[in-house]
């Protein structure tokens, strides 16, 4: 989805936000909004480390080394709570993931930990303060998170069975507008509903709707505030328009007023990213533009770690490797290695290794010509494969010689999964900006295969997702990208 730039105005001119709505808001429509949604996650915080707590000191007495009163123990609770506000980590954002916050809490559990026993030690308790803050340290780190997991869960399967998202509102035409409505669409963990257009520019005859029919045309931006009334929508998200900037500005003032939460899709979305911020001159904003250099020092950085990483990998898991190059040999007559020409960084074609997963060709097999904005994969024409084949394509188990190439300096880790020759030429000619992502050395495994782009899935989605994780790379970004893809293993796929 394109970045989107979140609109907030600390002040409204004629008075405070107010949402006329307010007493036939339902249970539902509370939760998913502030402050009752901020006060349920401040909960489970205030839960979860008065737990910690309570275990802490269970552990403590437990224990025949003296302790500090117990009760001391408890303002870990309320000094918690203020270092992850002041962090503005109660802040909602859009598709925010667990391990995007698991980061911030656990440092911020640190710095408690910290706070606490520097207090404890200028009132001068000396009954061993250290190992009393050290096991509740240690609890807090596991049962925090877990708390923080707990909802994320439970947030993101209600969102998938359309519970929790927010009507939204959508100004804007054209493609870019088409595309953030297809997004919301398709990612409800959003948690948008697009309920309706607005645009200056009247839809064309038998074009009154966008999307296939499902999100309706509400007429132009000037009648904002009777759309939210009819739609009793909760966000807004301003795409590209032809609209005046004032009367976009007064539309902002407009959905601040009746409590709408306001997102901008920055005119160069696609070069803007996380690592971007705001920036003043006098009174006038800048949004930087940071750049990320795959030629760099951190990516030459990078390709020396992949290579250690892979090798360690390698010999961890070398009985199953063995085990699986058995089995491919005793399943069929043929290699056990299938070696693929793909395309790399650069533009340059390497062989890309898998287990063999399938038999070898007969003349009459069916020839496979994939869908037009589909990328190809998964099972081709005919279906050849064997049943360990059948096994290792649905674990993911059949990419592991792909190490191999890490090792050999052809692919990376993470990054963008390559694609054969013939069809990136093909790709290139189709698909905009696709040419962008061989910028970098493929990966084992990468950013759009972890946000479900495995298989015949859009080559479009792909290229954009890929370009994304080019531009805000970070080593922290590929240690996330890989523990997302030991958990999407579990998830069954051809």
């Amino acid at each position: 989805m394109p970045q989107l730039l979140e609109v907030d105005l600390s002040t409204t001119p004629g008075g405070p936000p107010s949402t006329p709505s307010d007493s036939r808001k339902t249970f539902e429509q509370l939760i998913r909004t502030d402050p009752l949604s901020t006060v349920i996650t401040v909960s489970i915080d205030v839960l979860s480390a008065s737990v910690a707590v309570a275990l802490a000191g269970w552990w403590a007495t437990t224990s025949s080394t003296p302790h500090p009163p117990l009760w001391w123990l408890a303002l870990f609770v309320p000094i918690f709570v203020i270092v992850i506000g002041a962090r503005s980590l109660y802040r909602r954002s859009l598709n925010r993931r667990f391990l995007d916050e698991a980061f911030g809490v656990l440092s911020s559990g640190s710095i408690a930990a910290m706070l606490l026993l520097s207090t404890l030690a200028l009132v001068g308790i000396t009954d061993r303060p250290g190992a009393a803050v050290t096991k509740l340290w240690v609890c807090a780190s596991i049962l925090i998170p877990f708390g923080r997991l707990v909802r994320m869960v439970v947030q993101r399967r209600l969102q998938r069975h359309s519970h929790l998202v927010s009507p939204t509102l959508i100004i804007g035409s054209g493609q870019i507008t088409q595309h953030v409505i297809a997004r919301m669409l398709a990612a409800p963990e959003h948690g948008m509903n697009p309920v309706g257009v607005l645009s200056d520019e009247t839809p064309a005859l038998g074009d009154q709707k966008t999307k296939s029919d499902q999100v309706p045309y509400l007429g132009a931006v000037d009648q904002l505030e009777n759309a939210i009334a009819k739609t009793q929508a909760e966000r807004l998200v301003i795409a590209f328009t032809t609209v005046h900037g004032e009367l976009l500005a007064r539309a902002v003032r407009v959905a601040h007023r009746h409590g709408l939460r306001v997102w901008v899709v920055p005119r160069m979305y696609e070069v803007i990213g996380s690592k971007s911020f705001i920036d003043h001159i006098g009174g006038m904003p800048l949004l930087s533009v940071p750049h990320t250099n795959p030629r760099g020092w951190q990516f030459r950085a990078k390709h020396i770690s992949d290579r250690v990483v892979a090798g360690c990998i390698l010999l961890t898991i070398s009985p199953l490797f063995l085990t699986l190059m058995l089995l491919v040999r005793w399943s069929s007559p043929g290699p056990i290695f299938f070696a693929q020409d793909r395309v790399g960084r650069n533009g340059q074609v390497f062989g890309c290794l898998k287990f063999r997963s399938m038999r070898l060709p007969d003349p009459d097999d069916v020839t496979f010509v994939p869908k037009i904005g589909s990328a190809p994969g998964g099972v081709e024409g005919t279906d050849r494969r064997t049943r360990i084949g059948k096994l290792m394509r649905s674990t993911s188990m059949d990419e592991l010689p792909q190490l191999l190439n890490v090792l050999r300096g052809e692919m990376s880790l993470v990054g963008p999964r390559p694609e054969r020759p013939e069809f990136v030429a093909l790709f290139e000619a189709q698909i905009r900006r696709y040419g962008e992502r061989h910028r970098v050395k493929a990966g084992v495994t990468g950013w759009a295969q972890v946000n479900g782009l495995r298989g015949q899935t859009s080559i479009a989605d792909r290229a954009e997702w890929d370009n994304y994780y080019i531009e805000n790379w970070s080593l922290w970004l590929d240690v996330k990208i890989l523990m997302l893809t030991v958990l999407a293993v579990f998830k069954r796929a051809e």
